[in-house]
């Protein structure tokens, strides 16, 4: 092995190991609750929704980098119902309307994302139904958990533990269908499922957010439309397809869920999260109680620039297309589903290593000169490079929550001169070293954020061409000065003090200068850096003190993760 080699991975490893003794409180208890989408999987709905594709559009070779082009149902895999999705709106006319119809998934606050889990076990019910049936979870089942334990009300999430989805959820081809396609066939017994008296019940106790491990929220076969409307009327949430949820205590445990925000959705595609550090757990609950839950996420919309337009022809990523499968309509039913089309780093996004680091096996020689010459530039200061197999899917959860140590770069704005564009202002190590200085020096596993307010000054629709969006096309057209980068200097410097997170509200780390935000992602990549782009609300955050929480889409083989960020103060 080359001498730079063993540099290299000795320095990665002093890293990772300081990162990980920060955050030893959290090993063991992040556990994901979130089930795999991948099209060998039953992770779609197999009636009147949309299955889902990944496809590469940019790899490596012509790119340093690789993009995927992700198709998706709003309802796929683990996934979150808004009251839209079944309470029509109010001026529709139709069966259950109600100003519960308005709230789309984009308008639910966040702290209604973040409760204590209250585990209501009912395994033993979990085949006991008549095929195509579900066994019904009525108020009493609740009541009786209720007796044993405690009273559920506001800030609690509820939750059916079934084990129906780590019993059945598996591969198509050894008997996936079991989780779905045999249930509506009426060869097999559904998953259990509350009914509307139940949903009734814990509205009137003001809880506002639900989850189960089976399909549905809805009981097969003539139940499901009654029950999401019961819920909806309320304006409460839930979580559909969860998993593992044996991982968690009766009570006591911290529920988050992280979804995707859809302008106008019905819900989406989530990742649910359950957290059991007892430290952390109360105070994460406590905050969200109290409503001191901040969103940090931008919202998804076709007219807003949430997609990277390029930096050169070519480079472009995917555009964001939201479709609606249905709006209540007759020929499919009475509910509102929506699909979408987008890049897998579209808005609030992860960068994992395999963006920019080919996989095993992958000839280097194939690069183009340009991104070769840029290779060794950086390996002759920085070491090897070397490949990655890290695609969203794989990427630990720990590292992407912990306390945020907010450091303020808006004094970085106007510093550069318009000869000098496109360009961005440069996050450096004196910057960093002099924020150290005056507040303390950053501890292993703390999430460093930079808060520079562009996205939150700029990210507004799109205009009308000929004119191009402020955000990040005229940047990259060199008209206007771009958000701050971070140097590749910094994350070395970062990773040194065992940093495995870092966060922007810029819509990219790295910036508009293509060599340098290239040496940015290498050095993250290689320095074991998790990256979380396109943040906003950072200047809601105190400097210390908050926690923040990530967690991308868990979508097979992707080299991007769009997700949901908050933060809880």
């Amino acid at each position: 092995m080359p001498r730079v080699a063993v540099v290299l991975l000795g320095l990665m490893f002093s890293s990772w190991a300081a990162g990980a003794t920060a955050a030893e409180p959290l090993k063991g208890h992040v556990h994901d609750l979130s089930l795999l989408v991948a099209p060998e999987m039953p992770c779609v709905w197999p009636v009147g929704m949309m299955q889902h594709s990944v496809v590469p559009n940019r790899t490596f070779g012509a790119s340093p980098y690789h993009r995927d082009l992700v198709t998706i149902d709003e309802h796929t895999g683990t996934q979150w119902d808004a009251p839209a999705h079944f309470v029509p709106p109010p001026d529709s006319g139709l069966p259950g309307a109600g100003p519960m119809g308005l709230i789309t998934g984009d308008k639910v606050p966040a702290w209604q994302f973040i409760g204590e889990a209250c585990v209501i076990d009912i395994r033993e019910h979990i085949d006991n139904a008549p095929p195509g049936s579900s066994f019904l979870i009525t108020p009493a089942i609740v009541q009786q958990w209720e007796k044993k334990h405690r009273p559920v009300g506001p800030g609690d999430v509820v939750l059916f533990r079934s084990d129906y989805s780590d019993r059945y959820f598996k591969p198509l081809a050894t008997g996936g269908e079991r989780f779905v396609h045999t249930v509506l066939r009426k060869d097999t017994s559904g998953w259990p499922a509350p009914t509307p008296e139940c949903m009734k019940y814990l509205g009137n106790k003001k809880v506002m957010a639900l989850g189960l491990d089976g399909a549905s929220m809805g009981p097969v076969p003539d139940l499901a439309v009654a029950t999401h409307q019961a819920g909806g009327q309320f304006g409460m949430i839930w979580t559909e397809c969860a998993t593992n949820l044996g991982s968690l205590p009766t009570t006591g445990a911290c529920y988050v869920l992280l979804a995707a925000k859809h302008v106008g959705g019905s819900g989406g595609e989530a990742r649910a999260i359950g957290i059991t550090e007892p430290t952390l757990a109360k105070r994460l609950i406590d905050s969200a109680k109290a409503k001191r839950v901040v969103d940090l996420s931008v919202s998804l919309d076709e007219d807003l620039p949430v997609t990277w337009p390029g930096s050169v022809p070519g480079d472009e990523a995917s555009r964001y297309i939201a479709k609606t499968l249905n709006a209540f309509g007759k020929a499919r039913g009475p509910y509102f589903a929506r699909a979408h089309l987008l890049d897998s780093q579209a808005g609030t996004h992860l960068v994992p290593p395999s963006f920019s680091l080919p996989p095993q096996g992958f000839n280097v020689k194939l690069f183009t000169p340009e991104i070769q010459r840029q290779r060794m530039q950086f390996e002759a200061k920085y070491g090897e490079l070397g490949h990655s197999d890290l695609t969203t899917e794989k990427v630990p959860l720990e590292p992407l929550i912990g306390d945020a140590r907010v450091i303020d770069v808006r004094s970085l704005i106007g510093s550069t001169k318009s000869a000098d564009w496109p360009a961005s202002p440069r996050i450096t190590v004196d910057l960093i070293k002099a924020h150290e200085q005056k507040t303390a020096p950053i501890r292993a596993g703390e999430i460093v954020i930079f808060r520079s307010g562009y996205t939150d000054a700029h990210f507004q629709t799109l205009p009308a061409l000929p004119d191009i969006d402020r955000l990040m096309a005229s940047p990259l057209a060199g008209k206007t000065e771009a958000w701050p980068a971070a140097t590749a200097d910094v994350i070395v410097y970062l990773a040194e003090k065992g940093v495995r997170c870092i966060g922007t509200d810029g819509p990219t780390l790295g910036g508009v200068h293509r060599n340098d935000a290239l040496a940015t992602t290498w050095a993250t990549a290689t320095r074991g850096v998790f990256v979380v782009e396109f943040l906003t609300n950072v200047g809601e955050l105190p400097e210390h003190g908050a926690t923040f929480l990530f967690a991308p889409i868990k979508i097979k083989g992707t080299h991007g993760g769009y997700g949901r960020a908050l933060a809880v103060k």
